[in-house]
């Protein structure tokens, strides 16, 4: 399984437009960060993306997405969900399944109403089949599990992914089961006692971390440490913020996490920010 990181940047995206910070005026390719999405691609062909914001296509050119087998949402904000309708080259032989909590699935229905009614030929729309995510669900060798978490008083989705691989032989070690997992929870500054005990299997977790300042819905990089922290998850070994503003280069917060791995004696799991192109492998 493979994760490719589309999008790693906050609601504005930076550059933010007008802005004349350092940041905004980075050559570093790493310091331009598209509004956050993720692109899953499983070992036996599987296809996922988590989010579709207005940058979605041209995030999916720059991936090479050819096809997708169904879309996942944290939520409805617009950095997130309003590149919807670029799903309309995807879902032109079969409606495109996307699934979401019951809030985002209503929003998508009120924001995007002409997709379900009746309107003139031409232009196109996309064809989408709405899926409320209670519970896990299967696809193929990939499982899906829905992570409920608090972005401010807003009840939002982070999604962890499984992918079954073979099953380990009689030398395996009992701490590589036949099974990875990781998880995606962006948009976040609240994850229940609950929630964090269903990632206790992940080896690999992207959180919404935007800067070290404080914010009133958001992690800051220390709330979303501390969060790794309190994940029981044996096989954690690699972390990455995504969802980050202007306010700090890409290499200052690679300098960041390093003070904090050292600090807390956890040189075991490499903590990064994330950017734009970043591929993941497990």
């Amino acid at each position: 399984m493979k994760f490719i990181v589309m999008g790693s940047g906050t609601s504005n995206g930076v550059p933010v437009i007008g802005c004349p910070c350092p940041v905004c005026a980075s050559a570093d390719e790493r310091d331009k960060r598209t509004r956050a999405s993720l692109y899953i691609k499983g070992n036996n062909g599987e296809r996922i993306v988590i989010d579709t914001g207005p940058e979605f296509r041209l995030q999916a050119l720059s991936a090479g997405i050819k096809h997708l087998d169904f879309v996942l949402l944290t939520h409805s904000h617009a950095d997130h969900l309003h590149g919807l309708d670029d799903l309309r080259p995807l879902s032109y032989i079969k409606p495109m399944q996307v699934y979401g909590n019951e809030q985002s699935i209503n929003d998508v229905r009120e924001r995007f109403a002409y997709i379900w009614r009746k309107t003139q030929k031409g232009g196109g729309k996309p064809r989408i089949d709405l899926q409320v995510a209670s519970s896990q669900f299967s696809f193929e060798n990939i499982t899906i599990t829905p992570v409920p978490v608090r972005h401010g008083n807003m009840d939002v989705l982070g999604w962890k992914i499984r992918e079954n691989t073979t099953p380990p032989d009689e030398t395996a070690s009992i701490n590589s089961p036949p099974f990875v997992e990781a998880a995606y929870i962006t948009d976040c500054n609240f994850i229940s006692a609950e929630s964090l005990n269903l990632l206790k299997n992940i080896s690999c977790l992207i959180i919404g971390a935007p800067r070290a300042a404080p914010h009133e819905t958001h992690f800051s990089f220390s709330e979303a440490l501390e969060t790794v922290k309190r994940i029981d998850s044996p096989l954690l070994r690699q972390v990455f913020f995504t969802h980050i503003t202007d306010d700090w280069f890409h290499t200052q917060i690679c300098e960041y996490c390093k003070r904090w791995r050292e600090k807390n004696d956890m040189r075991q799991i490499i903590v990064l920010p994330a950017f734009d192109g970043m591929e993941i492998s497990f």
